[in-house]
């Protein structure tokens, strides 16, 4: 089980990361340094046997973190759930794109590596190694699978210009040489490997961007382009607690012929495979149910807030008050719900993986992009005025000048100054900064557009189910039945 110090270690090597128009060392600037130690300390956590984090996997008949676990029985699903939601309970669901993200993809993966095999390249293989590698090592994986948004009508074929999106644009006897971009590379800047392929639907004639490989961060031509960070120069952890903790930075991700050996290839130019590759596999499933059981942390971390909130204000016994702390449960409730439901009827594939089952799975999915800003706009109702009538920084509870008035005037019943802003900054913090407003966007498009959502929702429902229950209803009577 990797350490902490490890993966800080693991860092400094000499990756090609770009911030302000410079390169950056993310062991030492500052933009990066919450998040880092953020995960140094999720791994240190796992390494603890204390906590129960580790199991004996079978592919590498030795300890592995159970987050990338194949779940072979609905007693691996819940063994699987319980490390992944300790390790949320640690972040509060506020780090999307933890290890245990694409981690969970890849198992999907390597459960099911023949799909990946051509009749001419053993790709599974490659699939199955790297996924040993992971379990051996504890890798942080990222991945980038989404296009530049250059021309949304088209796919890239179709654009004025060829390898703007990240495709083949050599081959040869070692491997292959990739040229273009793919965006949004969430922690990317952060991770060990990113993974890249292509989740939006391609078309024939694409097959040179239809590819799934692995590469690490520190290859030769990848360059990777952050937004702007959340966590720098913010006065202090106390008025900023989750900016200067979890920002995982977002990031476009550059290759620049960038050379990637056959065994790291999965997929190569087949158009087919990369649109199926999520759902022939049970990766998609895996990798969505390791999602919700986050959305379930921060879901359950906001309902606290917004109870804390109300306790003091002194308007939880109001009965407004009461129906949007109820609506808010409710919420909560229903991503916990379905989550769990999911892998309480969990079933078996023919290759042995006990997936969750995708009824309600998708379920809270479809609704994400509602429930969450909802969840959000209840909590910013409840906090009123409080989150914007809060001191510049903590120098103002500390200073002589301004702390006598600062904690005489703003403060609640039984409750002190410093308890109530420091409160009302984490809430602010959580809704109102720029790192609370990535947040909302990252939930309201974590599964794509609205529709896509809904569209998975749509085909995992089970509509036969409920067409055959009405359509025996309406046959059992007629114009003739009394």
């Amino acid at each position: 089980m990797r350490r902490g110090s490890q993966y800080l270690e693991a860092l400094k090597d000499q990756r090609s990361v770009y911030l302000d128009g410079e390169r950056a060392d993310v062991t030492t600037h500052p933009a990066f340094r919450g998040i880092t130690r953020t995960i140094a300390g999720l791994y240190d956590y796992a390494a603890d046997p204390a906590n129960g984090m580790s199991f004996t996997s079978p592919e590498i008949s030795g300890p592995a973190n159970k987050v990338f676990m194949i779940p072979r029985s609905q007693q691996d699903l819940f063994a699987r759930r319980e490390a992944i939601a300790k390790w949320h309970a640690r972040t509060h669901g506020l780090v999307g794109r933890s290890p245990d993200h694409v981690g969970s993809f890849l198992a999907g993966f390597a459960s099911n590596a023949a799909f990946f095999d051509e009749p001419n390249r053993a790709f599974g293989k490659n699939v199955t190694e790297f996924y040993k590698k992971v379990l051996r090592e504890d890798l942080y994986v990222s991945y980038v699978i989404i296009p530049p948004q250059v021309d949304r009508s088209k796919t890239a074929q179709g654009w004025d210009e060829e390898f703007l999106q990240a495709g083949v644009c050599k081959e040869t006897e070692k491997g292959i040489v990739v040229r273009g971009s793919q965006m949004l590379g969430t922690a990317a800047a952060v991770a060990d490997y990113v993974l890249v392929s292509c989740i939006v639907p391609l078309k024939p004639g694409d097959e040179n961007y239809a590819n799934t490989f692995v590469v690490p961060v520190n290859t030769p031509g990848l360059k990777l382009y952050c937004r702007p960070p959340y966590g720098v120069n913010k006065s202090s952890v106390f008025d900023y607690p989750l900016s200067t903790r979890f920002d995982e930075t977002d990031v476009l991700a550059v290759f620049d012929d960038v050379f990637v050996p056959w065994e790291n290839v999965f997929v190569y130019k087949n158009v087919e495979k990369v649109r199926n590759q999520f759902f022939a596999t049970p990766a998609h499933v895996l990798g969505n149910n390791q999602a919700q059981i986050r959305l379930t942390a921060k879901m359950k971390f906001l309902a606290g807030l917004a109870r804390k909130i109300a306790a003091v204000n002194k308007i939880e016994v109001i009965p407004s008050v009461m129906e949007k702390l109820g609506e808010l449960a409710s919420l909560s409730s229903i991503v916990e719900g379905m989550e769990l439901a999911s892998i309480a009827s969990c079933v078996t594939d023919k290759t042995g993986v006990a997936r969750p089952n995708p009824r309600f799975l998708y379920a809270p999915m479809g609704l994400q992009a509602e429930l969450f800003p909802r969840a959000v706009q209840i909590l910013r109702e409840l906090a009123g005025g409080g989150m914007l009538q809060v001191p510049s920084s903590v120098k103002d509870l500390t200073s002589k000048e301004t702390a006598g008035d600062i904690n005489r005037y703003i403060r609640s019943p039984e409750v002190p100054a410093e308890e109530r802003i420091k409160l009302m900054k984490l809430a602010w913090d959580f809704v109102g900064t720029e790192f609370g407003g990535r947040q909302l966007q990252y939930e309201m498009f974590y599964a794509g557009a609205p529709y896509v959502a809904k569209g998975y929702a749509f085909r995992n429902y089970g509509y036969d189910e409920a067409l055959k229950v009405v359509n025996e209803f309406l046959a059992a009577y007629s114009v003739e039945t009394e």
